[in-house]
């Protein structure tokens, strides 16, 4: 190291103009801090001429917040190399590297810093943390529509059927039991799993869905287990993880269970004891950590004693069953549910459309074989196909249509006088409507007068074609 004391040979300053190359800045300073010799664009950088900077010593340039801290002092307090990043008068940030060198003696003579400005990357970093921040906001809220969506399907209490199956489900949702949803096709019994999953401790891990009847035999096992590389010809390269290694820390739900062939029954059986499985083609177990639920439209009972159906898959199934009525059982939901779907299915399809409560007391009356599913397909139909915002009896496609067999005259629990007279008067002038195409015709066959006719159509809904 040269003496900064005399006078700097060519090949020294070479040296240092090296330096300068490697670094954007260079201080040499001596035992006491004095700075002896500077190099680089200390204007930019720390706010002052490089030539103002010689013979002060860092300990006032600290002071005066030229910059800080200061690594010199650090170097000189422990007589070892130090490192850190400085904050300059500029508004720079510096990566600074402070080296002692000692002489023969083992004296500390000079202390040698090398800066390199980071303003940039550690803004860029800084930028990142701030976009990182932003996609993690993005990714909560997206959690949360994922739930709304879930959460939001048309779970529908209204009668007490079906707020005693909500109660049970509740109850089930707090434990990891297995639990076993049945009822008709249609009544909602997908939805209430994903009620189920989102109201219990998994609700942030997965809900995978596996509809036992759409998947063939034969590709079931590795549908459920999974499979290694070239386990099979047209097999990913890679591999790929089955259901049951995706629901871990979850849901599986297996959608008409009842499907199931009886040597695939003996693999889920296997699976539900043991939660191990190994993939198709693989040596190695592996383990998924799942909560179970099942549902059918079947009688499994009856299945087991036909011998259709594996008893001892039955009662790991059977630990918390849960019957959802038929739609038709549960009439105080229907009124309910028309008005949640329509909201849904009117935000699928951008438009604002309102059933007419003649229809909406009409669709309460019908036996609803589909159940909600049909229900649903119905008013989505009649809100693509109808051009009137109000959704009337004329609109109904024919199977759901009135007849002359007059059901109206059929009494039930809620149904008042009232309510039965009106349906009697509509299917009436549904009828006579058929063979008068002009109100003065229909007023002639019932015996009325024209306004009487014109304002009992107005009041049902009924429109003329002729």
């Amino acid at each position: 190291m040269m003496d900064p004391h005399r006078r700097q040979t060519t090949k020294e300053w070479d040296f240092e103009a090296v330096i300068g190359k490697l670094f954007d800045e260079l201080i040499i300073t001596d035992e006491r801090g004095r700075i002896l010799t500077v190099n680089g664009d200390f204007e930019k950088m720390y706010g002052q001429p490089s030539h103002q900077l010689v013979g002060k010593t860092v300990a006032e340039l600290e002071k005066q917040r030229v910059f800080y801290p200061s690594v010199t002092l650090r170097v000189l307090e422990t007589r070892e190399k130090q490192t850190a990043v400085q904050q300059t008068k500029s508004g720079r940030r510096m990566l600074v590297t402070g080296l002692p060198v000692f002489d023969n003696n083992g004296q500390l003579r000079w202390v040698i810093c090398l800066s390199r400005d980071i303003t940039e990357p550690v803004r860029l970093r800084e930028y990142l943390t701030v976009l990182e921040k932003e996609v993690d906001r993005l990714q909560a809220e997206l959690e949360v529509l994922r739930r709304d969506r879930m959460t939001n399907e048309p779970i529908v209490a209204a009668s007490k059927a079906m707020q005693q199956v909500l109660a049970t489900a509740r109850k089930a949702a707090k434990v990891d039991v297995n639990v076993l949803l049945l009822g008709e096709s249609g009544v909602g019994k997908t939805a209430l799993a994903r009620w189920i999953h989102q109201h219990s401790a998994r609700a942030e891990g997965p809900l995978i869905e596996v509809n036992c009847g759409a998947i063939p035999e034969a590709l079931l096992e590795s549908e459920l287990f999974g499979y290694e590389a070239g386990a099979f010809t047209g097999a990913q390269r890679k591999g790929k993880p089955g259901f049951a290694e995706l629901a871990d820390g979850g849901t599986l739900f297996f959608d008409e269970i009842a499907e199931l062939s009886p040597a695939s029954q003996v693999k889920v059986l296997k699976l539900i004891q043991e939660k191990r499985f190994y993939r198709v083609g693989g040596t190695e177990a592996r383990t998924s950590n799942f909560r179970l639920i099942a549902a059918t439209n079947q009688d499994l009972e009856k299945l087991v004693k036909e011998g259709r159906f594996r008893q001892d898959l039955y009662y790991r199934l059977n630990v918390v069953p849960i019957v959802i009525p038929p739609l038709r059982e549960r009439k105080e939901d229907i009124v309910v549910l028309i008005r949640s779907l329509m909201e849904t299915i009117c935000r699928k399809y951008g438009v604002h459309k309102t059933v007419d409560p003649q229809v909406v007391d009409w669709l309460t009356q019908l036996s609803w074989k589909g159940n909600v599913r049909e229900l649903e397909n119905l008013l989505e139909r009649l809100v693509v196909t109808t051009e009137s915002t109000v959704i009337r009896m004329d609109d109904m496609p024919e199977p759901y249509r009135q007849t002359g067999t007059l059901p109206a005259l059929r009494w039930e629990k809620g149904r008042t006088l009232n309510v039965i007279l009106n349906e009697v008067e509509r299917e009436v002038l549904l009828s006579v409507a058929k063979k008068g195409r002009t109100t003065a015709q229909i007023a002639s066959l019932l015996g009325v007068s024209q306004p009487t006719v014109v304002r009992k159509l107005k009041k049902h809904g009924i429109r003329l074609h002729g």
